[in-house]
């Protein structure tokens, strides 16, 4: 019998499209919860998460508990049948989880990478393969019994945004395939490995800086398509200012400059040395300014920065 009364918790861009994938099937979704509104931009202004602009676009009360472990009476009130959550960004307490079935859907192969950043650390660690797992929550961290897991290969030329957007795909298809095995009662519960577990924590701001000194050049090109689109990952320019990368791609040139020197228009890109190869940044952002294009960058605020070192 198909769940009547669906409570959702999840707060990004790929959470609102879980919970439009729910409404798409016609699931009657009693409530949402979500993380606080944030300040966002130079001028901080208070913004609404996606999920949030989703709940109430379909006329879906939404609760925002600054600590869900201590506000959780309201979430209770609703009565769901079925919880499902997705990127929500706090820990469910288990007074939640205890009031009916509680599914997650995250974005990795468990017992790997559990954490709030699995998709950025797939890419950053050179995997070849994620993919999607749908759980039953528990009180750790992920840890909860498989329902299903689907892969996904990772390609080379991946970022965090086009890998998100597959993984959404997979999800969306995973997740009612999913809740129809849970509704006709075929679903099958399995234990994850916990010798197996890694995890993915989430990035910090130092890990957004590049050491040019100390990445292999394998190493530097995952760390920063891992980071594309948000927040991108940024070296340091001899006048102190943050040169963020953009758009990454490698190439088969060598040199025999110190590593992060900056080479001047390279394939139409910004060439950077490292480990006597040239890496290109087709898009760059110099601290202050606008996001352009390597030529527009050279040919104007970055021309006195060919030939200097990135820190």
């Amino acid at each position: 019998m198909k769940y009547q009364r669906v409570l959702f918790m999840g707060t990004p861009h790929f959470a609102e499209r879980i919970l439009n994938t729910l409404l798409e099937e016609n699931y009657n979704v009693v409530a949402v919860v979500t993380q606080p509104d944030k300040p966002v931009g130079r001028k901080k202004v208070l913004t609404p998460s996606e999920v949030k602009v989703c709940a109430l676009n379909h006329n879906i009360p939404v609760l925002q508990p600054i600590k869900i472990r201590k506000e959780y009476e309201e979430v209770l009130s609703y009565k769901p049948d079925l919880i499902v959550t997705c990127a929500y960004g706090q820990i469910v307490p288990e007074v939640i989880l205890n009031q009916c079935l509680c599914i997650n859907v995250h974005a990795s192969l468990l017992p790997k990478l559990r954490g709030g950043a699995p998709m950025q650390r797939a890419i950053m660690n050179g995997d070849k393969e994620t993919g999607i797992t749908i759980m039953q929550m528990a009180k750790g961290m992920d840890s909860g019994d498989m329902i299903t897991k689907r892969a996904l290969e990772i390609t080379e030329e991946d970022t965090l945004g086009t890998l998100e957007e597959k993984l959404i795909a997979l999800a969306c298809e995973q997740l009612k395939d999913t809740l129809k095995d849970l509704e006709e009662g075929r679903a099958v519960f399995t234990k994850q490995n916990e010798e197996e577990a890694t995890f993915g924590y989430v990035i910090t701001k130092e890990e957004e800086l590049l050491s040019f000194e100390n990445e292999s050049y394998d190493a530097m090109y995952d760390h920063i398509r891992a980071l594309i689109p948000v927040p991108y990952a940024y070296g340091i320019l001899e006048d102190g200012l943050k040169l963020k990368i953009c758009a990454v791609r490698k190439s088969s040139l060598t040199t025999d400059k110190k590593n992060g020197e900056i080479l001047g228009l390279v394939e139409k890109g910004v060439g950077i040395a490292l480990d006597g190869r040239v890496l290109i940044a087709d898009e760059v952002q110099l601290e202050g300014k606008n996001r352009n294009t390597a030529k527009e960058f050279l040919n104007g605020a970055g021309r006195k920065y060919a030939g200097t070192c990135l820190k």
